[in-house]
């Protein structure tokens, strides 16, 4: 169940992605300023981000054998129509580019369907496992400007609808709700009320936007970042972008697998911390080898162990019966995180053609979390491992009084 979940999300995050690779092309066939790029390759992130919320709440009420296959089936039609007959205007792409966001809500459908199937102690490692998924967007970065060279512009969205097509029968088939799930009875809209009033709801969002919300940043704008700051040609910066994305993904189950052994508290300082050294040494715009690069590489390594831990963290504090509703919540604010800098970046260097000022805006936002982690995180997970232990002392009791 594991690896099928994996595999949906990895595919529905190839297809959420497939404009990024090609925002410099549009810019030049199309004639696009640097803040219609940026819109461009940040519209699918900010409808794919808010669609988690009702997709997760979905999911907690009919379960990833039913979600998993609805996505990858409708992310299918953007994506034949961006291929087919919405490439050649900005208004085109931007409707396209609005629908393919449907790609983005599998996140929201597999991280409650493998919560469901494992133990409190296995979580942070199994939905890090899962997390590997964000890979699709490294796919994307290799094969679709590579595709498009190749042969036409039509076929990188044929092959990835197609591969959804074959995806989405096999989930039908082969996916299987975790045995006792808890299953929700409350309308949705009272379930979605009630996540709002959960703390951990709020904190993970906080937590996920700086964390989860920069890799998306970098993997959408990495290749105009490169192409305008360092004037690489479009197929070498999809590439670096891809070694940034597939360095992040592997992370993730690092930083899940860690946090279920010295704590998501530890594993999250530790990462924002690298984040704001990261974006300080890379604001000055430094050589891409060694200075530029080992300052990129750094920051995938610490945001993708930091979105792992956040995942771990609302494993060990969100109640079983809304870990969908608060992953879509969650999901959200992570997306919504990505949506942002590539817009103020566009922006930025449109008026003071240099990306410092963006990159210095990240690590102030990445030191706020880290002192955010480090209090109010910190004195929520403390709390729940006092109430837990007296649970388990009662437990004890009870059973040696019996």
């Amino acid at each position: 169940m594991l690896a099928m979940a994996t595999l949906g999300f990895a595919l529905n995050f190839w297809a959420w992605a497939l404009l990024s690779p090609l925002g410099p092309r549009f810019k030049d066939t199309l004639h696009l300023t640097s803040f219609q790029q940026s819109l461009l390759v940040a519209v699918p992130v900010v409808v794919g981000s808010l669609g988690r919320i009702p997709v997760g709440a979905l999911t907690d009420r009919f379960g990833g054998r039913v979600m998993f296959p609805i996505v990858s089936a409708v992310t299918i039609l953007p994506v034949l129509f961006l291929g087919l007959a919405g490439h050649d205007s900005l208004g085109a792409l931007l409707v396209g580019g609005f629908f393919l966001g449907v790609g983005g809500t599998a996140f929201a459908v597999g991280v409650p369907f493998v919560n469901a199937w494992f133990p409190p102690e296995r979580r942070g490692f199994a939905i890090g496992v899962f997390g590997i998924g964000m890979g699709g967007t490294a796919i994307s970065a290799l094969t679709t400007v590579k595709l498009v060279k190749a042969n036409s512009m039509q076929t990188p969205f044929l092959i990835t609808a197609g591969v959804l097509a074959v995806y989405a029968v096999a989930s039908w088939l082969v996916l299987r709700d975790a045995p006792g799930r808890p299953v929700p009875t409350e309308p949705l809209a009272r379930r979605l009320g009630a996540t709002l009033k959960l703390a951990v709801t709020w904190e993970a969002s906080a937590l996920y936007a700086v964390a989860f919300g920069g890799y998306v940043a970098f993997s959408v704008y990495l290749p105009t970042y490169l192409k305008t700051g360092y004037g690489l040609e479009q197929t070498d910066a999809a590439n670096r972008m891809a070694g940034f994305v597939l360095l992040a993904v592997a992370m993730r189950p690092v930083g899940g697998w860690l946090s279920d052994r010295i704590g998501s508290v530890r594993v999250l300082a530790a990462s924002l911390a690298l984040v704001v050294a990261g974006a300080v040494v890379q604001s000055f715009t430094p050589a891409l080898a060694p200075v530029g690069t080992l300052a990129f590489f750094t920051m995938a390594i610490a945001l993708g162990a930091a979105s792992g831990a956040t995942f771990a963290l609302l494993a060990l504090l969100a109640p079983a019966n809304k870990v969908g509703a608060v992953t879509g919540v969650v999901g959200a604010a992570g997306g919504l995180g990505g949506f942002i800098p590539p817009l103020v970046m566009g922006s930025l260097y449109g008026a003071y053609k240099t990306y410092a000022g963006g990159l210095a805006l990240l690590a102030v936002v990445a030191g706020a979390a880290l002192l955010f982690t480090l209090t109010k995180v910190r004195s929520e997970v403390e709390g729940e491992g006092r109430k837990r232990s007296g649970a388990q002392g009662g437990s004890r009791v009870a059973g040696s009084a019996a």
